[in-house]
């Protein structure tokens, strides 16, 4: 597949794998009810936050719309956009790494860009999210107006990329069909089956499109006549065939689905009943602002929220109503929503109103001053933008009550507006010694360590829909198998699980090539091969003793084994983390443990 290629390619392929791991820290909890701690609100540097949003967040988010800068040769206050070619795509590449491995199987991820970097960045995402993941590109009529000072054409529309995860199992939803939808559906017949429209029932004779309907219809030809209700021969246009069968036009004319035209004597059509239809319609390529509004309307947004314009940050915010169009094709309520460029906040807000779980990250003061204000508002109840269309804000619910008599009475539910936390990145896991800063907890260091060892987010307890059985309060972590993991097991560790893998050039080690288990009638194909993993952190066991918890024992070793005896897969070798190993290798191997020492075999990034 072709690549684009520029200054600095090769070091902005490494540069997401070299960004530490930070912590978030939880600022304020805003609003209540519901789905509150689902949303997050993250202050700080775009790739560092997706980087600390991997281990927790990896394959489960449903949708992803960024709006990044344009490059658009004109520096704004709060950004610059005026990056150099090279600087730009640098920038952009290592982010659409981390956001593809944060899409769910079934996410996309939609990009809207100008005419400037478009092209570019439609092979960029080629290349991340492969080629044969495009979905489309459509255009969104971003203004109304025309520019007469522009120096050769004026810019009326923008680009909107869409990539799929994994094409095969991307699914969408219609739009709702619209009136103009709605009116190429009539009667004219009285039909006791309602509205219909037509279609022609033939085809171009030398068209890719008569090879498909011939395939379907199992004719050879399609150049036989039909008969009229006045029983003329009616055969297809000059270069036409007919799309079906005999027998298949035969079905219809005796369904009634074949419209000769008012008089008898038109060429013959297909009547599609409106009633037959699919809900909605599929969405087109060409996104108008009557349908999904334009920038001067998100402009008319902004400043009914703000009272004013002060920054040329908001000089072509997006729309509610183009956030809503992206949210109903790509995700269904409860689904989790990223926006790694929030910018005003406008993807958060529209989540927000539409039932969708969300995580928008944004950096400087304004994440602050900007996006926590109007996200404040949103839980209020505010009725701008695509509020009202969704009932955001309405009281319309109602319970029955009890007045004082005992008599009941229609009383209004309380507003209930969910709520979000406030994040800040924070200090990174390890610092450049490799110590593990002061305030990573079990559950986060956990998430790290599944993560590298597995390849997949350890979501703590309960399990599901992890890929683990983690047992609270305890060290094990979960039983994942090596064949399909991301295994990091570096060749310094002692035990049985060493014998499985190899070492690679930077002493970590991947899954060996040769198949764990052979034996009659084997294929040769590698077979899964289950790996327990336990985690000695914090002093998870319990004992006050100082970092007693931390250290591999026999007590402690003692009580692990018991512990695994009653896990899903008891016979399966463990791979234990801990500060300190008191045991030798013979007592490790005789336990089948491999152990691992905190911090300098835990791979952090």
């Amino acid at each position: 597949m072709p690549t684009l290629d520029w200054l600095n390619r090769s070091a902005a392929f490494t540069t997401a794998a070299n960004v530490p791991y930070r912590l978030l820290d939880a600022v304020a909890t805003y609003g209540n009810g519901p789905g509150t701690t689902d949303n997050l609100l993250i202050q700080g540097d775009n790739l560092e936050a997706l980087k600390a949003l991997l281990p927790f967040y990896r394959g489960q988010v449903k949708c992803i719309f960024i709006d990044p800068p344009y490059n658009t040769q004109s520096a704004f206050e709060h950004y610059d956009d005026n990056l150099e070619h090279a600087q730009w795509l640098s920038m952009m590449l290592p982010r659409l790494q981390l956001l593809r491995e944060l899409l769910r199987e079934d996410g996309s991820i939609w990009v809207t860009i100008d005419d400037n970097e478009g092209h570019y960045l439609k092979v960029l995402m080629d290349e991340v999210f492969g080629r044969g993941n495009f979905v489309a590109t459509a255009t969104w009529q971003k203004t109304t107006s025309v520019h007469n000072n522009a120096e050769f054409f004026s810019s009326a529309s923008d680009q909107l990329h869409v990539h799929a995860k994994n094409r095969d199992h991307f699914l969408f939803n219609r739009i709702p069909r619209s009136e103009r939808n709605a009116n190429d559906y009539s009667n004219p017949d009285n039909d006791h089956r309602g509205s219909w429209s037509s279609s022609p029932l033939h085809v171009s004779l030398t068209s890719g499109q008569r090879g498909a309907q011939y395939a379907r219809s199992g004719t050879s030809t399609g150049l036989f006549p039909m008969l009229s209700p006045g029983g003329a021969k009616v055969y297809p246009p000059a270069g036409r065939a007919w799309a079906y069968s005999e027998e298949t036009l035969a079905g219809m004319e005796s369904e009634e689905k074949i419209w000769w035209g008012k008089d008898g004597n038109n060429q013959p059509r297909l009547k599609r009943f409106l009633s037959e239809q699919l809900d909605g319609v599929v969405p087109t390529t060409i996104w108008l602002s009557s349908e999904v509004g334009h920038n001067q309307e998100a402009k008319a947004e902004m400043l009914a929220l703000r009272g004013s314009l002060d920054s040329e940050l908001f000089a072509t915010p997006k729309p509610e109503r183009l956030i809503q169009r992206i949210l109903h094709i790509a995700t269904n309520p409860r689904d989790l929503v990223l926006d790694s460029f929030l910018g005003s906040g406008t993807t958060a807000a529209v989540a927000h109103k539409m039932g969708r779980r969300w995580i928008g990250i944004e950096m400087g003061e304004h994440a602050a001053t900007h996006c926590l204000p109007r996200l404040q508002k949103v839980i209020d109840g505010e009725q701008g933008g695509i509020s009202k269309a969704v009932g955001w804000g309405q009281n319309a619910a109602h319970v029955k009550a009890a007045n004082g008599s005992g008599e009941l009475f229609e009383a209004p539910v309380p507003w209930q507006g969910g709520g979000f936390r406030f994040m800040q990145l924070g200090a990174p896991v390890f610092d450049a010694q490799g110590r593990i800063h002061p305030d990573v907890r079990f559950a986060t260091l956990a998430a790290f360590i599944w993560q590298q060892e597995t390849g997949h987010t350890w979501t703590g307890y309960p399990a599901s829909p992890a890929p683990c059985d983690a047992r609270q309060g305890t060290p094990y972590l979960g039983t994942h198998s090596i064949v399909d993991s991301y295994l990091r097991i570096s060749d310094k560790g002692s035990g049985p699980i060493s014998a499985l893998n190899g070492s690679d050039s930077d002493g970590a080690t991947q899954p060996s090539p040769q198949p764990a288990h052979e034996g009659p009638g084997s294929t040769g194909a590698p077979q899964p091969t289950d790996v327990a993993h336990y985690l000695l952190f914090n002093g998870i066991l319990g004992d006050k003793r100082p970092a007693s918890g931390n250290v591999l024992t026999r007590d402690v070793l003692d009580a692990l084994l018991d512990l695994h005896a009653s896990t899903p897969s008891p016979a399966a070798p463990l791979l234990v983390y801990g500060e300190a190993c008191r045991l030798g290798p013979a007592r490790l191997a005789l336990a089948n443990v491999t152990f691992k020492h905190i911090p300098y075999d835990v791979r952090a990034r």
